[in-house]
């Protein structure tokens, strides 16, 4: 198959479930109220299409990050975070969250109090649930990622199959 004749697997998400455009909307209005930066959300919407897998994930989020005027280097060191000297302590918090919530550990829970109170002390409560919500908005469209498989870098209003 030739790159022009590429297609998504599932035909247009909006056509067949048209409530998903609203969905959309209240996350990205909520992940955007302003309590954490964008960056923020960014690096860890990232680190999580990195850790699912998805190359439409990790594109969409590394354009974004691009697009902000975050740097090549930082955003390769999304992949390796704990030994990279580019990120912030708030950052680093909100990587280990995305990375807790998001793989298992076999000697525990997931987010341990440790981490919680890590985390409050980098966030106050408003701005540690935009962060949960944003963690939230990107493992919403997880599904659609892997198995709808839209193309990287093709927006999506330009790649949805018709029904």
């Amino acid at each position: 198959m030739t790159a022009i004749e590429r297609q998504s697997r599932l035909s247009n998400p909006l056509a067949l479930i048209p409530e998903l455009k609203d969905i959309g909307g209240a996350l990205y209005k909520a992940t955007g109220n302003g309590a954490i930066p964008q960056t923020t959300i960014s690096l860890i919407q990232l680190r999580a299409g990195q850790l699912a897998g998805s190359t439409y994930l990790t594109v969409l989020h590394t354009g974004s990050l691009r697009k902000s005027g975050v740097s090549e280097e930082t955003i390769t060191a999304v992949a390796s975070w704990r030994d990279a000297p580019y990120f912030t302590d708030a950052e680093r918090v909100a990587l280990e969250l995305v990375e807790s919530v998001l793989t298992p550990n076999p000697s525990g829970e997931r987010v341990p109090d440790e981490l919680y109170t890590r985390a409050s002390l980098h966030y106050d409560e408003k701005a540690l649930a935009t962060l949960i919500m944003a963690i939230g908005q990107v493992c919403f469209f997880l599904p659609l990622a892997l198995i709808g498989k839209p193309l990287p870098g093709v927006s999506p209003s330009d790649q949805w199959r018709q029904p």
